[in-house]
C-alpha cells in the first residue's frame, strides 16, 4: 500500500465522485425548500437501502463497525449538513467548509492507523489550506452576511463525522461497497425519523410528504442513488486501493465544482477570489499526489 499511485482509473473514479460530490450541494439546497433537513435524510436513506438489500448480500463485516460507518458517515455527517443548510449556509461555502474532513481524515489516520506523512504531503495540504482559506474568506465577504456562526458549526461537525467514517472505512478494509453502503443505509432510517418527530414536528411531515414536489422528489433520487449509493461506493473503493493521505485531499476539489454550481444554477455570484482559491487548491493537490514522484524525476536528472 505504500508505493501505491494514482492510475488513470483511480483519476477517472475521483473524478466522477468529485463531479456527483460538487453537484450535491446545490441539489440539498434546491431539496430544502420543500423537505426540511431530517426528514430529508430518512427519505434518502430509505431510497439507498430499498431495494438494493433485496438483491445485495449483507456485507461480511462484524456489526458494531457497520453500526459506527453508518453513525458517522451516514447519520452524523448528514444530519449536521442537511441542518446548516437548512439554517442558511450557502451550498457553495458548505462545499468548501466540509473539505475540511480532508484535514480530519489524515490526521485521525496518523493517530489510528500510525499512517506517516511524506514532506510533499505536507507542503500539498499546506498549500490546499492556503487555498480554501482564500476561497472562504471570499465565500463569506461575497455571502452578505448570510453565514451564520450556526452554519459553519454545524458543517464542521458534519467535516469530523465524514473523517470518522473514513476512518472506519478504512478498518473495514477491501469488502463489497456497494452491499456496506446499501445495508448500512438501514440503520440511520429511524434516527432520522425521530429527529424529524422531535424537531420538525408531525405536521411538517404529513405537509412535506403530501405535498411534495417534482424537484423535491428529484432531490431525494440524486441523493440517494447518485451522491450516495454511487459516490460513496466509489469513494469506498479508493480508500480501500489507496493510502488515505493520497485519497481524502482529492476532495478538495468538490468545492471548485460546488462554487461553480451554485454560482451558475443558484446565482451565488463566484469572484475572482474564489477563483484564485479554487486554481491554488488545485496546486496544492498536484504537489500532495504527484510531488514525490516529480521530486523522485528531479533528483534522477542531476544524479
Amino acid at each position: 500500500m505504500s508505493n501505491a499511485t494514482l492510475s488513470p482509473r483511480h483519476i477517472v473514479t475521483a473524478l466522477i465522485v468529485i463531479f456527483l460530490w460538487g453537484m450535491n450541494f446545490v441539489v440539498i439546497k434546491i431539496g430544502l425548500k420543500g423537505i426540511p433537513p431530517f426528514l430529508m435524510g430518512a427519505l434518502r436513506f430509505i431510497l439507498v437501502a430499498f431495494p438494493a438489500i433485496f438483491f445485495l448480500p449483507r456485507p461480511k463485516i462484524p456489526f458494531k463497525l457497520m453500526l459506527a460507518y453508518a453513525l458517522t458517515i451516514s447519520l452524523g455527517q448528514f444530519a449536521f449538513l442537511f441542518s446548516a443548510m437548512a439554517v442558511g449556509m450557502p451550498a457553495g461555502l458548505a462545499s468548501l467548509v466540509l473539505q475540511a474532513q480532508a484535514f480530519f481524515t489524515v490526521g485521525l489516520s496518523a493517530l489510528v492507523f500510525g499512517d506517516k506523512l511524506r514532506p510533499s504531503n505536507l507542503l500539498g495540504m499546506l498549500v490546499a489550506s492556503a487555498g480554501l482559506i482564500l476561497l472562504g474568506s471570499a465565500s463569506i465577504a461575497s455571502s452578505a452576511g448570510q453565514v451564520t456562526l450556526a452554519g459553519f458549526a454545524l458543517t464542521i461537525c458534519a467535516a469530523f463525522s465524514w473523517a470518522s467514517g473514513n476512518v472506519i472505512n478504512k478498518k473495514i478494509g477491501p469488502t463489497a461497497v456497494l452491499s456496506l453502503v446499501s445495508w448500512s443505509a438501514l440503520i440511520p432510517i429511524l434516527p432520522f425519523f425521530a429527529l424529524s418527530l422531535i424537531f420538525e414536528g408531525p405536521d411538517v411531515i404529513r405537509h412535506s410528504l403530501t405535498n411534495m414536489s417534482l424537484s423535491s422528489g428529484l432531490t431525494i433520487v440524486y441523493l440517494a442513488f447518485a451522491a450516495t449509493l454511487t459516490g460513496y461506493t466509489l469513494w469506498g473503493r479508493l480508500l480501500a486501493s489507496l493510502p488515505t493521505h493520497m485519497v481524502a485531499p482529492l476532495t478538495l476539489l468538490v468545492p471548485v465544482v460546488g462554487l461553480t454550481a451554485a454560482w451558475v444554477l443558484l446565482g451565488e455570484a463566484l469572484q475572482p477570489a474564489q477563483i484564485m482559491g479554487a486554481l491554488v487548491v488545485m496546486c496544492g493537490l498536484l504537489i500532495n499526489v504527484f510531488g514525490s514522484r516529480l521530486l523522485a524525476r528531479v533528483r534522477s536528472v542531476f544524479a
